[in-house]
């Protein structure tokens, strides 16, 4: 053990020549990336059934495919899996919530009556991990949403179900807020939208304002609660017309100081949010993230190292809004083991931040200035074959976390442990 720790320190100190020459400090690169915590979903941990009645069948566009063994059954064993998962991922962390994860002690809730008292096991939880938490409403997998319209729907009863379950999960978000010392950011997603061309694509948006500025009416301070809403393209049932768009969204956004989720699955197949990031931040104070892995569709798979990733992580850091930008992490696979998942998806958005950290920002944006692209090009390309994986390794080893594919022992013995008994 003592000559591999002496191996990666060794490497590290490689690196750390290497980088410092391009006017790279790696040890302010890692006291850098201890400030930028991820949101964990966890949605990830049970197939996104959670416990209003667990054994309901998902609707409203979400699908989670595959019966891989382990799924979280209970609040306790989500819980127990996210730690295992947590002790694998180095960094900042924070957990994000549905309001389906309610705990009622077998009590039937309706979503138009959740209180804070139902997630107060999750917030002690947050205490003792030392986390933030943030929440979503859940506007989907629901009778008031068989109709595929919930705060569209040209049933006012319906929508006055949707806008109170609103009211009440921001007034969660402001409760997790004020317990933990962090801003709760609740994003607001809704599934509404038609299979076939409507005839009125005006008016279930005009209803859709009308229920947002309703249900967001309250005024909430942002040290504690911060609003978010995310647009979608299309989806299951609702390939020919979404009713909150892009445009939409990013519209009422800028309108009412919100702010604007950006999820990587939610734009056509040729679209990239790592391109919107620095235009949507010239009119909006918060950008909220959902870094997810589209494969021909809003199919939610594991986040993999890719371009798209990298790219990401490079708009927020090269352009300095990681206090701006908040990154969670959606995205839900129930044909592999969902702790591993979990670590490697994680793990990878916090690799991609550590590549865009060792970037020589200035240097490259100074030769662009001044028309030199041949030196750009020439490091940009470079930089991909420096030993960023030696500062990750670093800095995995002083977190005290598993180096390389350590983690995945770890993962192993829990599944045959814990898992595979349930």
């Amino acid at each position: 053990m003592s000559n591999k720790m002496n191996i990666i320190e060794e490497h590290y100190r490689i690196a750390k020549e290497k980088y410092a020459a391009l006017g790279v400090d790696t040890e302010a690169v890692l006291k850098k990336l201890d400030s930028i915590p991820i949101s964990i979903h966890c949605w990830q941990g049970d197939d996104v059934k959670g416990f209003e009645n667990p054994e309901g069948e998902l609707t409203g566009g979400i699908q989670a495919t595959g019966n891989y063994p382990g799924a979280a059954k209970s609040p306790e064993q989500l819980r127990s899996d996210l730690e295992k998962a947590f002790s694998l991922i180095p960094g900042a962390k924070r957990l994000n919530l549905h309001a389906i994860y309610l705990e009622t002690n077998g009590e039937k809730v309706e979503r138009d009556e959740i209180e804070p008292k139902h997630f107060e096991n999750w917030v002690r939880w947050a205490k003792a991990q030392q986390i933030g938490l943030d929440f979503n409403p859940t506007i989907f997998s629901h009778p008031k949403a068989d109709d595929g319209l919930t705060l569209s729907h040209p049933d006012e009863e319906i929508r006055n179900f949707w806008i109170e379950h609103v009211k009440r999960s921001r007034k969660i978000s402001e409760y997790f807020g004020k317990e933990l010392g962090t801003p709760s950011i609740m994003n607001v997603w809704i599934p509404d939208g038609f299979k076939d061309v409507p005839a009125d694509k005006l008016g279930p948006r005009q209803r859709l304002k009308d229920s947002l500025d309703k249900a967001l009416e309250e005024k909430i301070d942002r040290k504690y609660h911060i609003d978010a809403v995310e647009s979608k393209v299309f989806g299951i049932g609702a390939e020919s017309y979404t009713v909150g768009s892009h445009e939409f969204y990013a519209g009422y956004a800028i309108a009412n100081d919100l702010a604007l989720c950006l999820d990587a699955g939610h734009f056509h197949p040729t679209e990239v949010i790592s391109d919107k990031i620095s235009s949507v931040s010239l009119f909006v104070k918060d950008i909220l993230l959902h870094v997810s892995r589209p494969v021909r569709w809003d199919s939610d798979h594991v986040v993999i190292l890719d371009d798209e990733l990298m790219a990401i992580a490079k708009e927020i850091i090269g352009n300095g809004l990681t206090d701006r930008v908040h990154i969670g992490l959606d995205f839900f696979d129930a044909s592999i083991n969902r702790i591993a998942a979990w670590v490697i998806g994680t793990r990878n958005m916090f690799k991609a931040l550590t590549i865009a950290l060792l970037q020589p920002t200035e240097t490259l944006k100074n030769a662009e200035v001044e028309f030199d692209f041949t030196t750009r090009l020439a490091m940009l390309e470079e930089l991909k074959s420096y030993p960023w994986q030696a500062v990750w390794d670093y800095y995995c080893y002083t977190k005290d976390v598993p180096v390389g594919m350590e983690w995945l022992k770890e993962v192993k013995k829990y599944e045959k442990t814990v898992l595979l008994n349930r």
